[in-house]
């Protein structure tokens, strides 16, 4: 085996920075992976293990300010980013600058189309600058966009709700299956770790024990992934997000009209035939339905549906943790191609 990659983590402090070190720790391919601290970050923490005890005894996790020369000094090649939107859609730019590829797991580079966008407000010091790289980024969805992510320097890892409604609709509306004039909605439930780790008045204990909330009807920030991605209409799909007072998992129903009458053995197999050889896919054979609890821990999307009588009406229900194959998982993912190696390297 070659030398092992040396990578940093900007974001280590946060739900997914922690299970993106874990990861990155034990993967046969990489050395331990420097982590790095903004100036007033990690709460002042010098050391990982201060944030979250339970890495203790371990060697230790020291926490480095970001220092693009120490980087370079290092050996640094591949930098992943777990922080918030607005700070990745700043450093990112000097990151690539510095020659380092960038895996970054905010929503900073996710999206084209100026209209979603626009729900983030970024002000870019260099507009022309942020233009380049919001065009060279390749959206990190490993299962539709394998080949560019290969090759791509900058990778944009996407949303945990998005993951999961794209993940699920992609064969039929590539297979040109979907009446789309009818629409589509997706009722998404997610675990409050998928709100970060910053405490709000809405993800606090109390709002969240024994309770189910929707939120951010018809502006969530992952809905521009979704139609982006899948070549729709703002107004074609419906999302509605709920927070479910569970610690992660998401689960995505979604209500689909088929143009034509099918057979639960035809959906079945567009689903199979469309991932194929993906082994982060697994689809159930119905009437079994993927439930939260099954892919909790993974880096597995669960997909499974049901059919109405007619032939016409589907649900289809989509599992993924929303801190692995939403998030920390899927990066690694995104790396295991972006140097070519096994996809499942790292994550089984």
């Amino acid at each position: 085996m070659s030398a092992k990659l040396k990578s940093a983590v900007l974001g280590a402090s946060g739900y997914s920075g922690l299970e993106l070190t874990r990861i990155l720790e034990r993967h046969p391919r990489l050395e331990k992976p420097a982590l790095l601290r903004r100036e007033g970050g990690s709460d002042g923490a010098a050391d990982l293990a201060e944030l979250f005890p339970e890495l203790s005894g371990n060697g230790g996790y020291p926490l480095r300010p970001l220092s693009w020369p120490e980087l370079k000094r290092q050996g640094v090649e591949l930098l992943f980013l777990a922080t918030p939107h607005e700070a990745s859609r700043s450093l990112v730019p000097e990151a690539i600058a510095q020659g380092l590829r960038v895996i970054d797991l905010s929503g900073a580079w996710r999206l084209k189309q100026a209209q979603h966008r626009a729900i983030y407000s970024f002000q870019d010091a260099d507009a022309v600058t942020a233009a380049e790289l919001t065009a060279k980024a390749v959206y990190g969805l490993p299962e539709l966009n394998g080949d560019r992510i290969a090759a791509a320097q900058l990778v944009a890892n996407p949303g945990c709700y998005a993951t999961s409604v794209i993940l699920a609709l992609a064969p039929l509306l590539q297979a040109g299956l979907v009446d789309r004039e009818c629409g589509i909605i997706s009722d998404s439930k997610s675990g409050a770790s998928g709100a970060g780790k910053a405490p709000t008045s809405r993800t606090h204990f109390v709002a969240v024990a024994d309770n189910l909330s929707a939120y951010s009807v018809f502006n969530h920030r992952h809905l521009g992934e979704m139609v982006e991605q899948l070549g729709l209409g703002d107004a074609e799909l419906i999302f509605t997000p709920h927070l479910l007072p569970i610690l992660r998992g998401i689960l995505s129903t979604i209500y689909v009209r088929l143009n034509r009458a099918m057979q639960p053995p035809e959906v079945e197999s567009c689903l199979r035939d469309f991932y194929s050889g993906k082994h982060w896919v697994r689809v159930f054979a119905t009437p079994k339905l993927p439930q939260v609890q099954f892919s909790l821990h993974t880096n597995y999307c669960d997909l499974g549906f049901c059919l109405a009588e007619d032939g016409q009406r589907l649900v289809l229900v989509s599992c993924v943790d929303n801190l692995l194959k939403g998030a920390a998982g899927q990066a690694v993912q995104n790396m295991n191609l972006m140097y070519r190696w096994e996809e499942r390297e790292g994550l089984q």
